[in-house]
């Protein structure tokens, strides 16, 4: 399946500044792992040490939140998937 995946501006220095790249993937997970495999400084910001999601990370399939289980929902040909990195200042 090819999905879309749009790259939150903090992480366009790893997509050559790409704002949206295509991925393949039966899951949310699949595609992510395969956008980590085109684009490898995504993998860092994407998932921790154990291949989790990061904490600040937020994925929306079509514009609907993805939480929980982000990692583990379908995808089908076509679908839009949002990556968005919470950020926090002081």
């Amino acid at each position: 399946m090819s999905v879309n995946l749009h790259i939150h501006m903090t992480h366009r220095q790893h997509t050559n500044g790409l704002k949206t790249v295509e991925a393949e993937g039966k899951t949310i997970g699949e595609a992510l792992i395969h956008l980590a495999a085109q684009y490898p400084g995504m993998k860092k910001e994407l998932f921790d040490k154990k291949g989790e999601l990061r904490h600040y990370i937020e994925i929306y399939l079509n514009n609907v939140s993805a939480f929980p289980e982000e990692l583990k929902k379908p995808v089908k040909d076509g679908d839009e998937i949002q990556i968005i990195t919470f950020l926090a200042g002081g």
